[in-house]
């Protein structure tokens, strides 16, 4: 079952389709312009995350604190769901088309070639005799 044991929440995927559905029945712009819209809404949500980092952090002397971290957890919360709600209303298969690119990445991590450590830049010293700057 994709639920949990509270009836009234939703499992994962069975809440971004309802989310989608939702959507679907009252979206103002339909169509491909919609999807790109849920694209774009994207941006929109990590920029929340990152105004709450910002706020927790006290980055902004004109403001100080304005956000604890319990805004970026729910920020970040904002972020997956808007982008799993972008990827179902591309694909009904989008539970199987994430779950194959999460192991895809987590073998690629995890198990892959990659370095332990990225390779330190050589100094730079300007650009070399005759090159473009």
């Amino acid at each position: 079952m994709n639920g949990n044991d509270d009836d009234h929440t939703p499992g994962l995927w069975d809440g971004v389709a309802a989310l989608c559905h939702w959507l679907d029945a009252n979206e103002p712009v339909p169509g491909r312009e919609g999807l790109l819209l849920r694209v774009l809404k994207l941006s929109e949500e990590v920029g929340e995350a990152a105004q709450a980092v910002i706020g927790v952090t006290g980055q902004n002397p004109r403001k100080g604190v304005t956000h604890t971290w319990q805004d970026v957890e729910a920020e970040l919360c904002d972020v997956a769901l808007t982008a799993l709600v972008a990827l179902r209303t591309l694909t009904p298969d989008a539970q199987e088309v994430f779950a194959r690119h999460l192991t895809a990445v987590t073998n690629r991590s995890t198990h892959g070639t990659a370095p332990a450590t990225p390779p330190v830049p050589p100094a730079e010293t300007g650009p070399a005799p005759g090159g473009r700057v």
